[in-house]
């Protein structure tokens, strides 16, 4: 089959390997009809996570059409369409039986969490789904089937960034008459300003540096705000909304854009994150106020503001969002017509475009919000 492959550090390659097999009897194989360039996998492209292995398949946002199941599979059954929420999660340990599905203690024998779909050996060395087919272990416990009057484009993000933005919201405890900052306006910050809307707050501030992501943010209804335009963008925020807003939702982690890239790459490896996001976020926040944090960070790193948080009585809630929580009230939504995403796609190309894809949606040309791919 086709596949699109990591070859090290900023290159990515569109090969032929071998077909995925059934190792378990709860194993599937799915022909993947869209699959999705995400934000995080940047990361892996980058080098900012280790364990990355030459070969390796990327893709954790896929769905398609059952092609093959286990004996030991009853959920689903041959010529199901399906979406996969990114994690990889047993279904029966103690997190997933607590809705902590991102944090299964079985699937990944790597590393403290989850495993995760294409994201290196650390989370589980599992091939990811920008491919013609992809095996889903514990199949009795992830994939969802979805209607056939939605098409891939409306459901395909239930896989992670919908539920991710989703999930960012409520763990911030977004409420009627908040008033919530969103910092970075890549697809899940963008939908999380779309989420922060529909659960009622009064005013959503998007903060980035790319001009087309702000007019994007400014069409749901969110204030812009270019922080290159700013020389404090947290003073300035907490400055506008008197005191600071109620819920600061990061969606930038590794990506450590709120400098400039080139200048912090080798730092960014050996901090982990985006430590000036971070203090952007104890700067824009309120007295008594929630920080959630849904971008994703790596390793730990020193002069992190905690006596910033401390003193000022901020909640701090963050990690990989337990997206099968979220598929089902998510996809309710979608099919009354009451939240879309779409709009959210600039470019949708073939599986053989990958290396194009990934390069537009890195460098941030064309446009480019959200790349999905069609084998």
């Amino acid at each position: 089959m086709k596949a699109i492959v990591y070859e090290g550090i900023k290159n990515v390659k569109v090969k032929n390997i071998g077909d995925p097999q059934i190792r378990n009897d709860d194993d599937i194989i799915v022909k993947v009809t869209s699959t999705a360039i995400c934000g995080s996998d940047l990361h892996l492209i980058h080098g900012m996570v280790p364990n990355m292995p030459f070969g390796f398949v990327l893709g954790h946002e896929t769905m398609g059409i059952v092609a093959e199941a286990g004996k030991g599979v009853h959920k689903v059954k041959k010529g199901d369409r399906i979406i996969v929420p990114f994690p990889i999660s047993c279904g029966h340990c103690w997190y997933c039986e607590h809705d902590l599905w991102s944090q299964c203690d079985n699937s990944n024998a790597n590393g403290e969490t989850g495993a995760i779909f294409g994201y290196s050996k650390t989370y589980g060395g599992y091939d990811g789904g920008q491919a013609e087919y992809l095996r889903v272990p514990y199949a009795n416990v992830g994939p969802v089937q979805v209607p056939d009057d939605l098409t891939d484009e409306q459901v395909l993000f239930l896989t992670d960034i919908l539920p991710t933005s989703y999930w960012g919201g409520e763990n911030g405890g977004v409420k009627k008459g908040d008033t919530v900052v969103v910092l970075g306006c890549g697809p899940v910050g963008l939908l999380s300003v779309k989420w922060a809307f529909f659960h009622g707050a009064d005013r959503v501030i998007a903060v980035d540096y790319i001009d087309y992501r702000l007019q994007h943010a400014a069409k749901y209804g969110a204030e812009v705000i270019n922080f290159e335009e700013h020389e404090n963008t947290g003073e300035y925020i907490k400055e506008i909304t008197h005191g600071g807003a109620d819920v600061v939702i990061d969606c930038v982690g590794m990506d450590g854009k709120m400098t400039t890239f080139e200048i912090i790459e080798t730092a960014m490896k050996l901090q982990g994150g985006s430590k000036s996001a971070i203090e952007l976020a104890t700067q824009a926040v309120r007295k008594g106020g929630t920080v959630s944090m849904v971008g994703v960070y790596g390793a730990r790193y020193n002069m992190f503001p905690l006596g910033d948080f401390f003193s000022r009585n901020i909640t701090l809630k963050m990690g990989q969002c337990p997206a099968h929580t979220y598929v089902d009230r998510i996809l309710k939504l979608i099919g009354e017509g009451k939240f879309d995403a779409t709009d959210i796609i600039t470019h949708k190309l073939s599986l053989d475009m990958g290396e194009h894809g990934y390069k537009i949606f890195d460098k941030k040309e064309d446009h480019c919000i959200k790349v999905i791919l069609k084998p």
